[in-house]
């Protein structure tokens, strides 16, 4: 009797489980896969663009049927137009299957005489059952009018007439639209000037909105110039956007020197074994003071060169200053010419030489003596000949 009352209720209580958990599961299976289901979305539904220019949103429709479709705007600005386009036309509805969604673009073209601000409107996608909603935000702000920029790291720099002075210039467009910009320098006649981009000499170049690009200036004299400080105006011209800057090259000048004669022959005599002296010219043709210039020279073996003075203090522009080398050949020099090379050198500045063929000549006593010994000779031999001859 106890084992049919337990079995009675068991199956009671397997009939109410049933019961509860059917309306259960059947409801979280249609959650699970409403084939009604309709979905519309844009990765980027908050956009900005300027004052005159449309923008895009890529939209996608997801669906759980197969179905068509229709799409609208709604709350539109006023004066604003919105176009849907697919496979390259304009649409006004799509065909969506599971599984494969289906991608729309819409087009939104504000008029040109909106107002900087943002704007908020919807797209509805209405199914055949279901009917799905997007907002999407548009950003709307003025347009920078085309605008150049130019920033010199180092507008001045320094050096002499044979520097290249290199300056690192940043040009940026301000604008929101690309350029292409052409590059002009305006220098005195005895410059050139280059603009050079990754290492390539350029004339135009071009930027694209809100960029710069790092150009690298040249400028070298082509000829000696004076020192002084000497103005390159350089400019970007593209559209209507236009910049300018000026280039400061401060030439300090250098001296340059010349060593000659008097008479500018550069030639001498001098006895073997005596000094003599040989009177030089040093000059300064450049365009700064010559400061501390050492004299030295380079000689036979055996010989010996002294200044007079040893070291000059000063020579300015176009001056020069005479000074004295004391030349002594060699004791057993030969006679005939040789090659003393005579150098003067500034302070921070360049050696400068020149060649002087000293002809050397033999002592007049030498001489006598020589051709004493020679009459000697002869008269010993001359005697001999006599006496000997005889017999």
């Amino acid at each position: 009797m106890m084992r049919r009352i337990w079995t009675i209720g068991l199956l009671m209580a397997l009939v109410l489980l049933t019961a509860v958990s059917t309306p259960v599961l059947a409801q979280e299976g249609q959650s699970q896969d409403d084939p009604q289901s309709l979905t519309i979305f844009a990765r980027y539904p908050a956009q900005e663009t300027a004052i005159g220019e449309d923008v895009t949103f890529d939209l996608t429709l997801r669906t759980g049927s197969p179905q068509v479709v229709r799409l609208e705007t709604q709350n539109l600005p006023d004066d604003w137009t919105a176009i849907f386009k697919g496979g390259g036309r304009v649409i006004h509805a799509a065909y969506v299957e599971p599984d494969d969604d289906t991608s729309v673009k819409l087009r939104v073209e504000p008029p040109a005489d909106v107002s900087p601000g943002d704007y908020r409107f919807s797209v509805i996608a209405q199914g055949e059952n279901k009917k799905a909603e997007l907002s999407l935000e548009l950003t709307v702000k003025e347009k920078l009018p085309p605008s150049l920029e130019f920033n010199v790291d180092l507008p001045t720099l320094k050096g002499t007439p044979t520097t290249t002075f290199r300056y690192n210039v940043t040009l940026k467009n301000k604008g929101d639209e690309d350029l292409s910009v052409n590059l002009i320098a305006e220098a005195p006649p005895e410059f050139r000037v280059n603009f050079k981009l990754t290492g390539k000499e350029v004339t135009n170049i071009p930027i694209p909105a809100n960029g710069s690009k790092r150009l690298d200036v040249e400028v070298k004299a082509l000829t000696e110039v004076p020192a002084g400080t000497y103005q390159i105006d350089v400019s970007a011209q593209g559209d209507e956007a236009r910049a300018t800057t000026t280039l400061t090259a401060e030439v300090t000048g250098q001296p340059k020197l010349s060593v000659t004669a008097p008479d500018g022959r550069l030639s001498g005599r001098a006895y073997a074994g005596k000094k003599t002296p040989l009177k030089l010219i040093v000059q300064n043709t450049g365009s700064a003071p010559a400061h501390n210039i050492e004299l030295s020279a380079s000689q036979p073996s055996g010989w010996t060169v002294e200044f007079e003075p040893q070291r000059i203090a000063e020579i300015q522009t176009d001056q020069e200053v005479e000074v004295t080398a004391n030349i002594q050949p060699a004791e057993q020099a030969v006679a005939g010419d040789y090659i003393v090379t005579i150098r003067a050198r500034p302070e921070g500045g360049t050696s400068e030489s020149a060649e002087f063929r000293i002809t050397v000549l033999t002592s007049t006593l030498w001489g006598i003596v020589g051709v004493a010994l020679i009459a000697v000779a002869v008269a010993v031999v001359g005697l001999a000949v006599m006496r000997f001859g005889r017999r």
